[in-house]
Formats: structure tokens, sequence, C-alpha cells
């Protein structure tokens, strides 16, 4: 079984910097907090479809 693909945007600016495979089982969306380039900061970064 293939995995799909999801982006991990920005919850402040909106961008979408990071992509990763979403696993089948999972339900709710992953946040993470990660940095972001256009933010030049670390901002919580959430699944989006």
């Amino acid at each position: 079984m293939a995995q799909k693909k999801v982006a991990l945007a920005c919850n402040e600016c909106g961008s979408r910097n990071y992509t990763i495979a979403k696993k089948p089982d999972r339900s709710t969306r992953l946040e993470v907090k990660k940095y972001c380039k256009y933010c030049e900061k670390h901002t919580i970064h959430r699944e989006t479809m």
C-alpha cells in the first residue's frame, strides 16, 4: 500500500514548507513545531489536505 503525501503549513503565514508521508491509521491532524523560513522563527505547522 502506498503512503499518501501531505503538506505541513505554517499557522502564522500559511506557507506550505514541508511534506510528509501520511500513515493511513492516523485520524487527527499532525501538529509539529518547525522552522518557517518566511516568518524566520519556529512556529506550529499543521497537516493540510
